[in-house]
This record gives C-alpha cells, structure tokens and sequence, in this order.
C-alpha cells in the first residue's frame, strides 16, 4: 500500500533538470497523466517483488486494478471532455489532449500485459503451490460441481435478470464499473441473440469450493453464472458466453455546478454521473468480432477504446483473498505506537498532554486512534462547550461520527462542516450529513465555489476562567481504516494563536467572514500560494547566505508551474535535495 511504496527506493523517479533549463521549456515538465502511470508500475513493482508475502503481492495487483478503474474515470474521462467540448488545453509538457490520450493507450496497454503475464506466469502458480486455487470449470470434481450448482440455486439464480435485445427491447444500460456475461442464445436454427447479464457485485466474487484439508479452491462468479445459462436460457441453445467490463466518466465538476441548494445540486450530479460516456472496454480475449461491433455501436466507443484481456477482468476483486487467514503468507502485523498521556484514554490526561507540548504524530507508523480518543474525551467531558470539526471522507461505521454524535446529546454544541463534494464519497458524506443533522448537529454543506481540504478538529473546553482551544489538525483524512494505510501527519495543540487562526477560519466556513490573512496557517485558496513563495524564497536568501537552504515537500502532484519556477531559483551548487 501506499505507506510502504515510501519506504522502498523510487525507479521511475522525475527527471532532473538540468542546470539553465528554462522553466518555459516543455522539457522541464513531466505530463502528469502519465506520471501517475509510471507511480501504478511502482505499484506493480511490489506486486512483482519475491521477497515479500504472496498475499501482499495480491493486494498489490487488487490496489492496481482500482487504480486503473480511476485513472480511466478521472483522467482519461477528463481529457475526452476537453475534446468534446472543444476547449482543449495544452499540457505543461506540450501534448494536446489527443496527443495524451495515444500515448495513454500504448502505456495502459504495455502495462496491462505485464500484469496479466505476472497473474499468469507467476502469482498464480505461487498460489497454487500454496494450495490456494482459483480453478476453472472443467477442473472441477464431481463433489465441487455439486456444491457450485446448489449454490447457484439457492443465492445466485434469484439475484440475476437477464436482459435480451430485440427490436422490442433496446440495448440495457451498462453500468459503471459492472462485470457483465454476453450470452449469445438462439431458438433451434434461428437467428442468435444477444442478451447481457450483470454479474452482481453484491455476491462474493470468488466462492469457496469442498477440499481436503489444507487447500483453499474458489471459483470466480461469472464462471458459475456462465457454466449454468441453460436455466437462464431454458430451451434454447447458449451458443457463446463472453466478459466485458465497463468504465463510465466520472469526472463531474461538482464544485462548479450553479444551485441555489447546494445539496440538492450534488445529489442531482450524483445521479447524472451514472448515465456518463463510457470510456474504456475491457473484454475477454476470444469475444468474437461482431459481439464486439454490438457493444462499441451501442455504447459510442471506438476499436482504440477497447482494451482485450487474457485473464480475469477487474483484478481489484482480488481483494477478496486478502481474507484468507493465513499469516506466513501476509505482512507481520505492525503495531504503531501511542503518544504519553493519551495511552490512558482519559481526557484529563489528553488535554494534560497537550498543554504540556505540542504532538506531532506520523501515521500509520505512529497510531491514529489517539485522535479518535481525544474525540470520544470531549464528547464526555462535561467542560467541553464546543466542537467544531470539518469532515472529508470519513468511511462506513465512523467512530468519528460516533464521536460527534454522543458530544451532541450530551449537550456540546458541535458545528461539523461535511465537503460534499468529495470525489466518489458524495453518497456517503451526504448520509452523514444528514444523520449528524437529525441529531441536532449545526451540519455546513460546503462551499459552492470551493472544495474544502483542510483537516481540523477544535475542542473549546472551559478551564477555571479561560476557555482553552486544543486542535488537532493533519493532512489526512479522519477515517481511521485509511489511516492505517496512508502516510500522512497529524499536529496536537493548543497554541494560541493557532487556535484564533482557527476560529476565524470556522467563522469563514460558517458564516460570512471575508477574512484573508491569519496568524499561523495558510489557508486557501486566498493565502497559501503567496505563504509558500514567501517561505520558498526565504529558504532560498538562507541558502544564498549560509549555504544550508533546503526545500522537502511531499504530495500527490505538483501541477503549479509558478511554484515550481520559484523552486528553480535555488542555486543548484551545494544546494541540498529540492
């Protein structure tokens, strides 16, 4: 996962820009389409790797498989938008959207069958001799053939609709993302038919097999739906059975949308994004050329959008057999540890801590639940009067929440701000939303021009004659599974003048404060570019005087050219890395 990618040395580094390259220059620029191509086979790098577990290696080709899915939804969606809408932009690197979207297709392309011959050639077999196997239907027993076809009956048979196409029945909606069987049927010496069903993703896509002791057999979905379309079908003949697989643009603009009701306008773009143009078809190697002309007809994609694949479509369902208890073949558990004081639980000790100094924590090497803790104190602590919290993506069943919920029936006044308009969590934090709403938290939508990244937490808690802010604020997101996952940072503290900083900018997400400036933090989208070319430059004078400047950022991306000409301004001698 993305934690232990920062742990191992990066092959498929930037490039290094050489001395006098002029920041104008296409050439000082990477394309960052495919960029985040070369970051996914690092991905696939980990997969590859021989020293680590099998089952990490697994995980890594599940993570690649999703990571592809959105690069597709968002990247590739983004760049079809531009030409179709004929407000093409041309890249920092020089490239037209075309020009991308080619060299996207080679790259995706080299890169799919490196993974599908490393599934192949490697892990499978790896898996196999470590009796986990992913069989076919003519490998199956006779005692296993049983099972499948009862289980099919009982669980799958209910749940499937098969969808013809006629003259009186019209093409079906594809859904995004969907796993989909096109049987080819005919009555006797008629003419074939074509008919879709959908694979249900609400059924486990890998079903278990009887064994003998000490092997693991499992069967993908689709193979059992496949090897029973005669009931589908009753008295006709399924000629052919083929896979495709299905990516929809994703990439709404929500933040821009014109509403009066920010909420209704979002639930409105969540709706729309399910009808969006599809822009990648994956399809099983053998689908027969005329099946293949139906589904580009019908779904307005050309033969450069089709993408055939020699294996199971969709590896991100892999994830499935990261639930195999099997420790030798999985990371050691790693435990993180937990700052003094906040090991108790106990909010008095919490607040102690804080008082004393300031806490920086770096997840997940260090543990996330302190600040899950410093949550459920306040929403205990009979001195805390307030809570005011911004929330991005905080994941099903969030103690977070839970949290919040509690301070607000036991009478804290809780102001949350929920953005949502957070990529692919709009459902999600709506519901929230909502649910914090019913319970009498003061919930804030967002704001229509904006979206809302900033991570922080307030407690404003009554200590003798003062009231006291302690904060907690970080660069991730407050979803404890995520955070056991991805790097980031997380800053205790009740620093005055932080905590001021603070109230403004809630009195700004709240309210009608025009405020621009502040004390500590830099705060979009008004003052952190100017706060970030003034410290850049006063770490260049530093270095210009004392020889030691040094400038460490760490991010997803860096699409800012102007920051990135300022940076350029170090001097390269005996500076130290950029």
């Amino acid at each position: 996962m993305p934690a232990r990618l920062t742990r191992k040395r990066i092959t498929n580094g930037p490039k290094q820009i050489a001395t006098g390259l002029h920041p104008d220059s296409a050439e000082a620029y990477l394309n960052p389409h495919l960029s985040l191509l070369a970051f996914q086979r690092r991905v696939l790098e980990e997969a590859k790797d021989e020293s680590s577990p099998l089952l990490e290696r697994v995980k890594f080709l599940s993570i690649l498989g999703s990571n592809i899915d959105e690069f597709f939804m968002v990247r590739v969606a983004g760049l079809w938008q531009q030409i179709e809408t004929r407000t093409t932009e041309i890249s920092l690197d020089g490239r037209s959207p075309s020009e991308q979207l080619e060299l996207i297709r080679h790259e995706v392309t080299s890169l799919t069958a490196e993974i599908y011959q490393l599934w192949r050639d490697d892990i499978t077999p790896a898996l196999r001799d470590a009796g986990i196997q992913i069989l076919s239907l003519d490998e199956l027993n006779p005692q296993q053939i049983t099972a499948v076809d009862d289980y099919f009956r009982r669980v799958v048979y209910p749940v499937l609709t098969p969808l013809a196409v006629d003259q009186g029945r019209p093409f079906p909606h594809i859904s995004n993302l969907s796993l989909n069987i096109a049987a080819t049927v005919r009555n006797g010496e008629g003419e074939p038919h074509f008919a879709r069903i959908k694979v249900p993703d609400s059924l486990p896509q890998l079903i278990p097999l009887p064994s003998r002791a000490g092997e693991l057999p499992f069967i993908w979905l689709e193979q059992l739906i496949i090897s029973n379309l005669r009931l589908l079908f009753p008295e006709m003949e399924v000629m052919q059975a083929d896979l495709f697989h299905l990516t929809r643009d994703a990439e709404l603009a929500i933040q821009e949308l014109e509403a009066d009701d920010l909420l209704e306008s979002i639930q409105e773009a969540v709706w729309r994004r399910r009808f969006r143009d599809a822009v990648r078809l994956q399809i099983n190697t053998g689908m027969p050329q005329q099946l293949v002309d139906l589904l580009t007809s019908n779904l307005e994609l050309d033969q450069n959008d089709i993408y055939k694949i020699d294996g199971p479509l969709d590896l991100s369902r892999l994830r499935a057999l990261l639930n195999i208890d099997r420790s030798t073949l999985k990371d050691k558990p790693f435990i993180p540890s937990v700052p003094k004081g906040f090991s108790t639980g106990t909010g008095a000790d919490m607040f102690a801590a804080i008082r004393e100094h300031d806490i920086l924590r770096h997840y997940p090497y260090e543990s996330f639940q302190p600040v899950v803790d410093f949550l459920r104190a306040a929403s205990e602590d009979p001195d805390v009067l307030a809570i005011k919290m911004t929330l991005y993506r905080v994941g099903r069943n969030s103690p977070i929440v839970d949290a919040l919920l509690s301070a607000s029936q036991n009478g804290t006044q809780v102001a949350v701000m929920v953005e949502l308009k957070a990529r692919f969590d709009e459902e999600s934090n709506i519901e929230w939303a909502q649910k914090l709403e019913r319970e009498g938290v003061h919930v804030i939508y967002g704001l229509p021009d904006v979206k809302v990244h900033a991570k922080i937490a307030m407690v404003v808690r009554r200590e003798g004659e003062m009231m006291r802010r302690y904060l907690h604020l970080g660069t991730g997101n407050y979803n404890p599974s995520t955070a056991r996952i991805y790097t980031d940072v997380g800053l205790f503290t009740c620093n005055e003048e932080i905590g001021a900083d603070v109230s403004d900018l809630f009195n700004y997400l709240t309210g009608y404060s025009a405020k621009k400036s502040y004390r500590k933090l830099l705060v979009a989208p008004h003052g952190i570019r100017s706060g970030l070319e003034r410290l850049i430059r006063a770490e260049i004078a530093r270095h210009r005087e004392h020889g030691d400047g040094r400038l460490i950022f760490k991010m997803n991306a860096l699409e800012d050219a102007g920051i990135f000409v300022c940076c350029m301004r170090l001097p390269r001698q005996g500076s130290k890395s950029i």
